[in-house]
């Protein structure tokens, strides 16, 4: 869904706002029907408020750039929270201007055949925008034109009240105005408070629920993952973000935490297409390490090599040997610190009562040369191995 469509579904849902809002109006002068004047005041907010939708899509659809590094997608959001105020308005001059009727007996109404088609049609536009515009809604994840669908829908119903009030009116129940009129500020007031509800959400980051669970359970169904340390989910317009922590064991090899690292987010992102993914996974220490493994994950993390370890008991104190691999060309000096910090770093870990016994061996600095036998020399050496051949055999 592109975001040319957005706006045009936007354009198009504006220029019949308009259109709704100046042909209400001029039937609820001509009847003087609060119902009818309560529904031209009602299209003239919704006009306002498609126009404030259709430059929110524009601006939404705007990249990140050095100022907005996640995007301007919230603008919609705030158009959604200024439409939310003008129906509340409109809730309060309708209901006002409804009891003061019922108060002082001032019904007078006069219908007229285009004042009903008015309404009729009106219906038939607000049915054909709001699929329309909750379908673009559904698929962009757009806010704005979530909320201008709710909207028109729920005019729609007022409509009809407004249709049944006149009808009403014509059977000699001219009261039936005003309170259809109270009717219709019911619907709106309801629609404006749904609205209101999911644009606060979104505003104050509210975790989608629904989402967050499945992101969880994602997780934790991914091998390795040990558990979920801390998972931060809050959309965005059509963009979900999601912080998520994970426990991995500090045995995992390298090249599956790298696995891991490009899997999860994959996985999310299969879920929800439009996730911003940013995973970090913390090396624990489990239970069932064994002393090797321990030994060599704190030679890792101290970037030195080490060969041939040997993890004994003697004397029921735990004693543990291995070979340091220094540069050939390192300072006795340093390569004697380096060893040291390594043992304090495992006596630190494993216990103070261990004995640790390390032993530096230099690795050459110079790659060794080589050059072929030459015969003379071969001669020389085959009959000494054939010797210690023939004796291995006897």
């Amino acid at each position: 869904m592109s975001a040319n469509e957005k706006q045009r579904v936007a354009f198009v849902s504006m220029l019949a706002s308009a259109a709704l809002a100046g042909g209400k109006l001029l039937a609820g002068l001509a009847t003087g029907s609060l119902g009818i004047l309560s529904e031209a005041v009602h299209s003239t907010i919704d006009f306002g408020s498609t126009i404030m939708t259709l430059i929110a899509v524009r601006i939404a659809d705007r990249p990140p750039d050095d100022s907005h590094h996640y995007g301007h997608a919230k603008v919609e959001s705030v158009s959604a929270l200024v439409a939310t105020g003008l129906l509340f308005a409109t809730t309060g001059w309708v209901a006002y201007e409804a009891i003061k009727r019922l108060v002082t007996g001032h019904y007078e109404v006069g219908i007229t055949w285009w004042a009903v088609a008015i309404i009729a049609a009106s219906i038939v536009v607000d049915i054909t925008r709001s699929r329309a515009l909750m379908r673009v809604a559904r698929k962009t994840s757009s806010q704005a034109l979530e909320a201008d669908a709710l909207n028109f829908s729920s005019d729609m119903w007022s409509s009809l009240v407004v249709l049944a009030g006149l009808a009403a009116v014509w059977a000699g129940y001219p009261a039936a105005d005003p309170l259809a009129a109270l009717v219709v500020a019911v619907f709106i007031a309801r629609a404006a408070w749904k609205l209101a509800g999911s644009t606060l959400d979104t505003l104050l980051d509210a975790a989608p629920i629904e989402a967050t669970n499945e992101i969880r359970r994602l997780a934790e169904g991914t091998e390795g993952v040990l558990r979920v340390k801390d998972l931060r989910v809050r959309p965005a317009g059509p963009t979900i973000f999601v912080s998520l922590a994970v426990d991995v064991a500090r045995t995992m090899p390298v090249d599956d935490i790298s696995r891991l690292r490009s899997e999860l987010p994959a996985k999310i992102r299969g879920r929800f297409p439009n996730a911003d993914v940013v995973l970090d996974a913390d090396l624990v220490a489990l239970d069932d390490e064994t002393v090797f493994q321990r030994i060599m994950l704190i030679a890792a993390r101290h970037r030195t090599a080490i060969h041939h370890p040997m993890v004994q008991r003697i004397g029921g104190r735990l004693a543990v040997s291995f070979d340091i691999e220094v540069d050939g060309d390192m300072p006795l000096e340093t390569a004697h610190e380096t060893a040291t910090r390594l043992e304090c770093d495992i006596r630190r870990e494993l216990g103070p009562e261990i004995e640790v016994e390390s032993h530096i061996e230099p690795l050459p600095e110079r790659m060794l040369e080589g050059q072929e036998a030459s015969e003379s020399e071969r001669k020389r050496v085959a009959p000494k191995s054939a010797f210690w051949r023939r004796g291995r055999s006897d």
